[in-house]
């Protein structure tokens, strides 16, 4: 059995740590300064939100593939 994924779902990034392996917070917010974080959201309360379709693209983009050179 397939379970689809809701990639609308909003993430807070609390749930992202998480689904990253337990990335600090700290790394985060470093890769976001970076801009090599996944997209987020910013709502008016100040908080993130992270796209889990986004976050997945974000994960798939960092595969690396045999034979790529960096």
């Amino acid at each position: 059995m397939t379970t689809k994924v809701d990639r609308d779902e909003l993430l807070t990034v609390r749930q992202v740590l998480e689904l990253l392996g337990g990335v600090s917070r700290d790394t985060f917010y470093e890769w976001r300064e970076k801009r090599t974080a996944p997209p987020c959201f910013r709502l008016p309360n100040g908080h993130l939100r992270v796209r889990r379709g986004d976050l997945l693209d974000w994960l798939e983009a960092l595969r690396d593939q045999p034979g790529r050179v960096a």
